[in-house]
């Protein structure tokens, strides 16, 4: 492994990559993945995108179509007097840590280039999350500067991380100008938009992205400048095709990877424009959806699903790519998304790790219930426990290796991730003849039960066929005779009634679709499912309500 020579000035990143024999194997295996040993992906995402496709051309829309949308031009000459604030008055030096915070905005995106075009390495976090979980992550990366949303920075002053100074900005606010309201917006306002991009290393750390943390202390992964436009130049590139016509949108955060692609890395690459969405219930993002003309939407599978039972799907008919990731999507969401609009929901798998999604499948290789194919430039296999392939249609590992890979900041955690060069990712699937790969479950959510292997997901997707299901989650619970028993937690739709008789309907139902020692043996109901801030079912938590687990 050679690394090239750093511009940070601060080594703390470099300092703290895994040990070289902890790695994952790298591949740059297309010919657009040979990027120059000096890249900042800022400069590459801006002033490349904008030399192709011009300055005035629309960038960042707000939620609100009051509030102005900003061209190329603003968006770059807003970084660079941001960039020229952090440098100037704030004294960050290339290699820094800078904390954002913040829901979806123009001015949480211009801080993310500025911190990058400054060479420092961004650390977007939830807005969603606390106090202790910001200090955490503060002490984690040793940030010493955050850059917050004004109406975000309660939590971020009570974590009271050492040293750490918040600056806040006003994120429904046009371009830097005398009038500016915000800390930030002001402090910009009073410098020029020219700024020399520091001319990082491909492999300079660009951003930490936090797990979200569904147990322990949450891992910071690492990912370089060359990954930023790696993950755009194979899964956008290869699966979405999108073009500068393209309307993006998604709601998934910035600091979750998912979003940071979805909402700022593809569209901005490919010149397009992005709809920055705060916050909306899936009814409202449908109707933003038809209301600003969206082609590219990326949201998690349980959106479609409510989207479908609010009577929206119309909305969602001029969309070209609905995007599906986070956790695996029903084939029975596919297809009556499918029969309601005629368009198809294009799954993915990615992770926090590699970046974002390295398995997914074109428009006209999509099928129902699977995950798809290896997006161009990865490759993956399914692998036992000794690291050996399995054969087709049989459940294993799932290993993945390409040009981004799991580099963890000082944590023992990464040779559980990697292993002999391939990036574990913790979930079993199938692979079958033709090169599809069909999820079973999260590799610690497999359940035995008397000697069974019954995978969680496929008893999910039986429940949520029937009519009074609006959410699910099952899991292996402790069992004396059986070891495990599959048991379900179930959220009924509003106006619908558990009880004796509705557990034994759903039973029957498992019963009479799929092989009958799969139907959950216990059934209860709950007014809601815990999830992590990304949306994710946290099965760990409903373990944790039975007795024993």
């Amino acid at each position: 492994m050679q690394l090239t020579p750093s511009a940070h000035v601060d080594t703390f990143c470099r300092d703290y990559l895994p040990p070289a024999d902890q790695w994952p194997d790298i591949e740059f295996t297309l010919p657009e993945l040979a990027y120059p040993e000096r890249l900042n992906c800022a400069q590459a995402l801006l002033a490349d995108t904008i030399a192709t496709h011009g300055a005035d051309r629309p960038c960042l829309m707000s939620q609100d179509p009051a509030e102005p949308t900003w061209s190329y031009g603003d968006l770059l000459a807003t970084a660079g007097q941001i960039s020229s604030v952090l440098v100037r008055e704030l004294g960050i030096v290339p290699g820094n840590r800078v904390l954002l915070r913040g829901p979806n905005s123009p001015w949480m995106v211009a801080s993310w280039f500025g911190v990058l075009l400054a060479g420092g390495v961004a650390v977007t976090t939830m807005p969603l999350l606390r106090a202790g979980e910001l200090a955490t992550i503060a002490d984690i990366s040793r940030v010493r500067l955050a850059l917050c949303d004004e109406r975000f920075t309660g939590e971020l002053i009570s974590a009271a991380a050492p040293g750490m100074r918040v600056v806040g900005f006003h994120a429904g606010a046009a371009r830097p100008g005398p009038d500016s309201v915000g800390e930030l917006n002001a402090m910009a306002a009073a410098h020029p938009a020219g700024f020399d991009p520091v001319q990082t290393a491909a492999d300079d750390v660009a951003f930490i992205a936090f797990t979200s943390g569904t147990t322990g202390r949450p891992k910071a992964a690492m990912h370089f400048h060359r990954d930023v436009l790696a993950v755009a130049d194979t899964y956008s590139a290869h699966v979405l095709a999108p073009g500068p016509d393209d309307v993006f949108t998604g709601t998934p955060p910035l600091a979750f990877t998912f979003g940071l692609g979805a909402s700022l890395i593809f569209p901005i690459r490919a010149g397009a424009a992005t709809l920055l969405i705060e916050r909306a219930t899936p009814a409202e993002l449908a109707d933003l959806i038809a209301d600003r003309g969206v082609t590219i939407c990326s949201t998690a599978p349980t959106a479609y699903r409510a989207i479908l039972a609010a009577g929206k799907a119309d909305q969602l008919r001029g969309v070209r790519h609905p995007v599906s990731a986070g956790e695996t999507l029903p084939g029975s969401v596919w297809q009556a998304f499918y029969d309601a609009t005629g368009v198809k929901i294009l799954d993915g798998i990615g992770s926090t790790e590699m970046l974002h999604i390295f398995i997914g499948a074109p428009e006209d290789k999509a099928r129902p219930g699977s995950t798809g194919l290896v997006v161009p430039g990865y490759r993956a296999a399914i692998l036992d426990a000794e690291a050996k392939p399995v054969p087709d249609g049989q459940p294993g590992r799932l290993a993945v290796k390409g040009p981004t890979g799991c580099r963890y900041l000082a944590d023992e955690r990464q040779k559980a991730y990697v292993s002999g060069g391939w990036n574990f990712t913790g979930d079993t699937y199938i692979r079958d003849g033709e090169g599809y790969f069909w999820f079973q479950a999260r590799s610690d959510d497999m359940i035995v039960s008397s000697g069974y292997n019954i995978a969680g997901p496929e008893v999910e997707e039986v429940l949520l066929s029937d009519p009074d299901v609006a959410e699910c989650g099952v899991v292996g619970v402790p069992d004396e005779a059986r070891g495990q028993i599959v048991k379900a937690y179930v959220v009924l739709r509003e106006g619908a009634a558990g009880g004796p008789g509705k557990v034994a309907e759903l039973q029957e139902l498992v019963k009479a679709t799929i092989a009958p020692y799969k139907y959950p043996r216990a059934i209860e109901f709950l007014p809601s499912l815990p999830r992590t801030n990304t949306g994710k079912l946290q099965r760990y938590k409903l373990r944790e309500l039975a007795p024993g687990g």
